[in-house]
């Protein structure tokens, strides 16, 4: 799997304090997209917990004969882990979690997972489509047939989540493999992008004629100018050849 990619975060017009995080492999492994929540300290320290957490544990073991689906896997737990052990330490930081999402090639094969509503995207021959579903109340809403999509987008629990990392209860890490193709580009994001932009504008700037870098630049700029409420972090993986 050959792929090139980028990355950009930003605070945002709002906020004081960037509290989302983001690493990207140097050999193309994995993508780790995260935003943290839980006070301005909590948050910043929750998603760059996690991010290392996860980094770390793929890094340990990429080489192991352990499947890839249960390696994701572990990493969340332990990201989840390293959360926990950190509130105890630092009691004003009891209420700190964050969401993730992670995009990983390994032996061949393209595999993702995620806790929140930090989404992952696809462009294929110019269609976008939405590859994670959000943990939040209002996408639960929405599956029950209790909300439609334009109600859900200014629901006034839409930020509500029903799963995050640090979190006790933290439920089943889904890991599942996704579909790519040559040509495809995929996005990471956290929401600071999706409260701002309808997926049709998205798509729009996420066009392979535009080059990595300036796409991501242009998702950055788009959001703020639709008001650039919350932080904002977008990851840029281009599939060039599938081996």
């Amino acid at each position: 799997m050959k792929c090139c990619f980028t990355g950009l975060t930003d605070p945002g017009l709002v906020r004081t304090v960037n509290q989302d995080y983001y690493y990207m492999d140097p050999d193309g492994r994995f993508f780790i997209v995260a935003d943290g929540m839980g006070g301005h300290a909590g948050g910043q320290e929750a998603s760059q917990l996690a991010t290392e957490a996860i980094q770390a544990h793929l890094d340990e073991y990429w080489q192991s004969s352990t499947v890839s689906e249960k390696l994701l896997e572990e990493a969340l737990y332990q990201a989840n882990e390293a959360i926990l052990e950190d509130q105890q330490s630092h009691p004003e930081r009891a209420d700190m979690g964050t969401t993730t999402v992670v995009v990983m090639f390994r032996k061949g094969q393209p595999w993702f997972a995620h806790i929140g509503d930090s989404r992952l995207y696809r462009l294929r021959n110019l269609k976008l489509d939405q590859i994670t579903e959000d943990h939040t109340w209002v996408a639960r809403a929405m599956k029950a047939g209790d909300l439609t999509p334009e109600q859900a987008r200014m629901h006034p629990w839409r930020h509500v989540l029903s799963q995050c990392l640090g979190r006790k209860d933290l439920q089943q890490v889904e890991v599942q493999r996704m579909d790519v193709q040559a040509g495809d580009r995929l996005l990471l994001c956290t929401d600071g992008l999706t409260e701002e932009l309808s997926d049709a504008a998205i798509a729009s700037h996420l066009q392979p004629n535009l080059a990595y870098e300036e796409a991501a630049a242009s998702l950055i700029e788009a959001a703020k100018e639709k008001g650039g409420r919350d932080n904002i972090t977008v990851v840029i993986v281009g599939i060039d050849e599938i081996s």
